[in-house]
């Protein structure tokens, strides 16, 4: 067996044991399209995900956003790449420090932290940080599916204390409720 078929059979294996048996039909390998979804059920692909799987079972990955999905908002002295949709603006807000990317397929938190957003009105001023969107990502049979949930991103406006681990731990993210967001999900396919 080559080392890729070593690697693609570790991550598929490692996939089986995140719940149904059905998740290893998709690949964390290769370039995938990287999606928001809207409540009334459109799709808008803002960007890609490279995946790059490696010999101890780990998987590379770069979030790679398409400037031409995504609108430029000056915001708080930042310029953010940001998506409208009826009534509010979610804008990507990358990860600020040095982290690893790369992904386990039983621990997605680096790639997580790169998917974090925020959202605001349009009317409003500013960047509002602490209306955070963390995707919960979990792995299906057709990609990978992130649940919104709500974090304060100030928390990241100072180095964390333990630089290798990710700081958006469960206990500091909170479940959005149903259909409270114009953008519900976000998937790479």
């Amino acid at each position: 067996m080559t080392p890729r078929a070593r690697v693609l059979a570790a991550t598929l294996g490692a996939a089986l044991c995140l719940g149904s048996g059905t998740a290893a039909a998709w690949d964390l390998a290769g370039t995938k399209n990287l999606l928001l979804h809207g409540r009334d059920g459109s799709r808008h692909t803002i960007g890609q995900v490279r995946f790059d799987p490696q010999a101890d079972g780990s998987v590379r990955f770069v979030v790679q956003p398409d400037a031409a999905a995504l609108k430029d908002y000056f915001l708080s002295m930042r310029e953010f790449k940001c998506l409208d949709g009826q009534g509010e603006v979610l804008c990507h807000v990358p990860y600020p420090y040095t982290q690893p990317g790369t992904l386990r397929p039983d621990n997605l938190a680096w790639l997580e932290h790169s998917l974090l957003f925020m959202f605001k009105k349009p009317s409003e001023f500013g960047a509002k940080l602490w209306n955070g969107v963390y995707w919960q990502l979990s792995l299906t049979p057709q990609g990978l599916v992130g649940r919104a949930q709500a974090v304060d991103l100030n928390l990241i406006s100072a180095p964390p204390a333990n630089p290798a681990a990710p700081p958006f731990k469960p206990a500091l993210r909170d479940d959005m409720p149903e259909g409270a967001r114009w953008f519900t999900q976000l998937s790479i396919e």
